[in-house]
């Protein structure tokens, strides 16, 4: 189970016997930072600290002291090396705290999951077809809020995306303007004027992370054509429009099947958006 992609909830529900394996502290290269943490049970595992052979030590040392293999009065801290005695190469130090999850110390992970998931930057997908149905799918595994938006309810029933919202609305622009702070916006409907209008909208939007459309050089030149001729303020509209990505996910790979767009759409859109977050953030602190 990758980290907080399934839900926290499920897994307390489902196990009696849990214990926390948490990242403490971080002597130089370290596959993960201090705070980070994973659940173990004897059958799962949630989320993760990283992998390797730390991760299998950590795991088997959890399963040791639930299930009595060791006698310890307190849980004992672990103080790994990264180098060769372990198959590790990172070349650090790693120390971790073990101890048992109780309904209090299980109430807090869920709280800070819940937290962790309300600050993910959002991105809004128009368009359930095939594109948007396998871009879905990618970003949902992604530290992302993800929203599936379509004009057409049978095209929403059908989607295989999992892990995400969907919205039914006959008006995706408003769905634009209400969107918040840093969110991406990726169109790819089944209609070029639908594209415009909500390419347009997300363009007027001056804190929007990323605003892409599918789509091939000759499909921007006419929206460029269309979009200035609309303007009012011609300087402030190409000013907007040099912000639009399209054709969406570059053009170094011509694959055109839906998964492979997908990925490197993926990878596009969550660059510009923890970007945007990293820097909200400097900005915010500096004040």
């Amino acid at each position: 189970m990758s980290a907080f992609k399934d839900d926290i909830r499920a897994f307390l529900g489902a196990r009696s016997q849990v214990m926390l394996v948490e990242v403490s502290n971080v002597a130089g290269s370290a596959p993960r930072d201090a705070g980070t943490w994973m659940l173990v049970a004897m059958d799962a595992i949630f989320g993760t600290i990283g992998g390797g052979q730390l991760e299998y030590m950590a795991i088997d040392q959890a399963r040791k002291l639930l299930y009595g293999a060791l006698s310890a009065p307190h849980m004992p801290d672990m103080d790994i090396p990264l180098g060769p005695e372990i198959g590790q190469c990172c070349g650090g130090r790693v120390g971790l705290k073990l101890q048992r999850v109780d309904p209090h110390l299980a109430a807090s992970l869920i709280a800070n999951v819940d937290a962790e998931i309300a600050m993910r930057p959002q991105v809004y997908v128009f368009g359930a077809g095939h594109v948007g149905d396998a871009l879905s799918s990618a970003l949902a595994l992604l530290p992302l809020r993800v929203v599936l938006v379509d004009t057409r309810e049978q095209e929403l029933i059908n989607s295989q995306a999992t892990g995400i919202e969907t919205c039914l609305t006959a008006l995706p622009e408003q769905v634009v303007r209400t969107a918040p702070a840093g969110s991406s916006f990726i169109i790819l409907t089944h209609d070029h004027a639908l594209d415009f209008l909500i390419v347009s909208e997300a363009l007027a939007r001056k804190d929007a992370a990323y605003v892409g459309m599918i789509g091939s050089k000759s499909k921007r030149a006419t929206f460029r054509s269309w979009y200035l001729k609309e303007a009012e303020e011609q300087n402030q509209a190409r000013d907007n429009f040099s912000r639009l990505i399209c054709p969406v996910g570059g053009e170094t790979v011509k694959d055109k099947r839906p998964s492979v767009i997908a990925a490197l759409v993926a990878a596009e859109v969550l660059t510009a958006a923890l970007n945007y977050q990293s820097e909200t953030e400097e900005m915010l602190v500096s004040f």
